[in-house]
């Protein structure tokens, strides 16, 4: 299938160190797409990334995806920090938690399912690879939120979903310690998060909950671990192989 995009060059990027393995999902978090291409294209900014879906399924191209554009920042997945020299980063248009964050349009879910499959013809970008922002940079980022339709992703091919019982036992949550809250962090590091096994539920496992949360429940996204969280983490193990 080949795609209509609109090319909108930015001169925020630099040059790879690594083939690209890994998509990352964000939102703009601004008033307007409008606003958002211009920033990602300002020199000043410093911020880019390499395509950008307006809500009518607009596509633009802002950098080759044989360069690398600067879109997750601080981040880390899979022991990798710093995860812009291994990625292809979409944007995607919407005003975010800050602005009255919204659903995700058909048209626009349409278009980003059409480009994340036109990427993995080029690249080879396993299922436990394609990511939110926060996933990356738990705690410090919450794009592209709970709204984002990622079981409609990986039912059209791309992405990891998985369903699952709530499992039995009391909710983990900030302040707790023992070996439940071992397992739970061993899960999340073993799917990729940075959270190293301590026993220890602080207020960096919670970002991590929470980003997981945001990803792979969305029902809710507090940091606690309840039966769901903890059996949707297993699940998505399971699926991730």
């Amino acid at each position: 299938m080949t795609l209509e995009i609109t090319e909108a060059p930015s001169p925020n990027f630099d040059v790879r160190s690594k083939i690209p393995d890994m998509l990352v999902l964000h939102y703009t978090g601004m008033t307007s797409g409008e606003a958002a291409l211009a920033r990602l294209r300002e020199p000043e900014a410093r911020v880019s990334s390499h395509y950008l879906v307006e809500e009518d399924g607009r596509l633009f191209r802002l950098v080759d995806e044989e360069r690398r554009a600067w879109h997750a920042g601080r981040s880390f997945w899979k022991g990798e920090e710093g995860v812009n020299h291994a990625s292809i980063g979409i944007e995607i248009v919407n005003p975010g938690h800050e602005f009255g964050y919204r659903a995700f349009p058909e048209a626009q879910m349409a278009a980003v399912i059409a480009l994340v499959g036109d990427i993995r013809t080029r690249w080879t970008i396993d299922d436990a690879r394609i990511l939110g922002h926060a996933d990356v940079a738990p705690g410090r980022k919450q794009d592209p939120g709970e709204l984002f339709p990622w079981r409609q992703l990986a039912e059209a091919g791309h992405g990891l979903w998985a369903e699952a019982e709530p499992a039995p036992g009391a909710a983990l949550a900030e302040g707790d310690e023992g070996l439940g809250v071992f397992a739970l962090q061993a899960g999340l590091t073993r799917l990729g998060y940075n959270c190293p096994p301590s026993g220890q539920f602080d207020a960096a496992t919670r970002d991590v909950v929470t980003a997981f949360q945001r990803h792979w429940v969305q029902s809710r996204f507090d940091g606690v671990a309840d039966g769901l969280t903890r059996a949707r983490l297993m699940a998505v193990l399971r699926a991730s192989g």
